[in-house]
């Protein structure tokens, strides 16, 4: 919890000590009025608003734990939690970019593009994900087969497999977030 009194502490401009007292006091069952009016010496003479705003903040922060635990735990119980990624959800300190490197291991409810992968039609998406310059259509002849009845059913079931890949890599939704808090603008008209 250190980490989070001092991330707390450098977000309201106070001091850690004064963040790791309210914490105390509030988990002693004091109030905030109470520890703004007589727990002057232990927070170093914190106003009601500030100590609310460290309330609000460490009860944040300890949601952010949980759910990171976790997505820690969910992915390293499907075997797939590496060092890197480790490293990556344990130094974010954001809501939005933990869930999107969650995204790609979270459990899905049944997509076309799922249906698409028990079709065998994955190597086909990752062939035409590397942009060869060889024709589509001459790469899907080969999984035209069972229940692929043609080309254009096979191209489309890659395709589903490919936007599936690109919306849940976290460096895309994380550009796009980057994009529209930058380029978008949102406007409305009265309608009769």
């Amino acid at each position: 919890m250190a980490a989070y009194t001092d991330r707390i502490a450098l977000l309201l401009g106070v001091k850690t000590a004064q963040v790791s007292a309210v914490q105390s006091l509030l988990k002693e069952g004091a109030t905030i009025p109470f520890i703004a009016r007589y727990r002057k010496e232990r927070t170093g003479s914190l106003d009601e608003v500030q100590i609310a705003s460290i309330q609000k903040d460490l009860e944040r922060f300890e949601k952010f734990a949980v759910r990171q635990a976790f997505i820690l735990k969910s992915i390293e119980e499907l075997g797939k939690l590496e060092a890197d990624l480790k490293r990556q959800i344990e130094d974010t300190w954001d809501l939005a970019v933990l869930e999107d490197l969650y995204l790609p291991f979270k459990p899905k409810r049944k997509t076309r593009a799922e249906t698409a992968r028990k079709l065998g039609l994955e190597p086909l998406a990752g062939r035409l994900m590397k942009q060869n310059a060889e024709d589509p259509k001459d790469l899907a002849w080969p999984f035209v087969k069972g229940e692929v009845s043609s080309v254009e059913q096979a191209l489309a079931g890659a395709r589903d497999i490919m936007a599936e890949w690109i919306a849940e890599r976290a460096s895309t939704r994380s550009s796009l977030r980057r994009l529209f808090e930058k380029e978008a603008y949102i406007s409305s008209k009265l309608v009769k």
